[in-house]
Parts: C-alpha cells; sequence; structure tokens
C-alpha cells in the first residue's frame, strides 16, 4: 500500500484539489482508504491509474454533496479566500504555468516519433499497456522500454530547461 501511496500522491492531491478548490488531508486519507478496501475489487490488466483517478473523483464527489463540504467550505477565512482569488488571477503564475505546459509539451513533441506515440497514448489517454500493445501492434514489453526510455530522455531535457 506504501508503494500505491507513493505512486499516485500526486495524482491524487491533484485530483483533490481540481475538484474541491483546495487541499484537504481527510479527503486523501479517506481516498487511501477506499483503495486500500477496494484492492480486490481492481481488475487486474486495466489500466490502475484511472481506477484510482475514478475513486478519488468519486470520494471528491461524495464530499462536495456532503454536509461536512458546506461547513468547511464556511471556515475558509476571507484572507485565505482573497489568496486563492489572488492566485487564481495572478497573470506571472498564469503565465509561468503556461510556459511550464508549452516547454513539456514541446519536449514530448521532440521525441522519436514511436516514443512519442507511447508516451501520449500512456500519459495523455491514461491507456494500459495492454490497450498501447494492441492499437500500436506492438508487444507489451516494447511498449514498457519505449516508455522508460521515452522517460529518461525527458527528464534530461526537461532538468536542463526547468
Amino acid at each position: 500500500m506504501k508503494t500505491i501511496i507513493e505512486e499516485n500522491k500526486y495524482r491524487i492531491k491533484t485530483i483533490i484539489q481540481y475538484m474541491t478548490g483546495y487541499q484537504n488531508e481527510d479527503i486523501e486519507q479517506e481516498i487511501y482508504i477506499k483503495i486500500w478496501k477496494n484492492l480486490e475489487r481492481y481488475q487486474a490488466g486495466t489500466n490502475f491509474s484511472a481506477w484510482i483517478k475514478t475513486l478519488a473523483s468519486n470520494v471528491c464527489k461524495d464530499f462536495l454533496k456532503s454536509k461536512a463540504h458546506k461547513t468547511d467550505s464556511l471556515k475558509i477565512d476571507d484572507e485565505t479566500a482573497l489568496e486563492n482569488i489572488k492566485d487564481k488571477n495572478n497573470p506571472q503564475k498564469i503565465l509561468d504555468s503556461k510556459m511550464r505546459q508549452k516547454i513539456i509539451l514541446k519536449a514530448v513533441d521532440s521525441l522519436p516519433k514511436k516514443m512519442k506515440d507511447v508516451i501520449y497514448l500512456y500519459e495523455f489517454e491514461e491507456k494500459s499497456y495492454t490497450e498501447i500493445s494492441k492499437k500500436l501492434n506492438i508487444p507489451e514489453g516494447t511498449v514498457k522500454s519505449r516508455l522508460n526510455n521515452a522517460r529518461k530522455i525527458l527528464a534530461n531535457v526537461l532538468e536542463k530547461i526547468l
């Protein structure tokens, strides 16, 4: 379970932030509990990341419907609300974020076509190794190898830029 948490912590925090508008450790813990309780229901061979994303989204939706959310939203003080508004409307932060995205996309674009296809399908379309293998008509081992090599190249390129 520790490995699952470490590998998906960023994804889960991002989903919580996106869906609720702020970080909430209680929701995060609830998601980990749901993952742990439902792990035996996970169907091997399907996309594990997508499964976790669905669980996390459902927990967030349940939270947003709950009374806890209504009382939580009242607890956010005016100062925090103003900071959130400033951050969301801060032109420099928006520009930095967009520039970062462009740099990453440009780096992905610079990969050889075979690697670019695998990265795109895995990271952006959240396809499993099996789905990518079938779509590109290549063995799963080749998918894993290309994905690994692409990540190494991207890490090198982006480390120098970002």
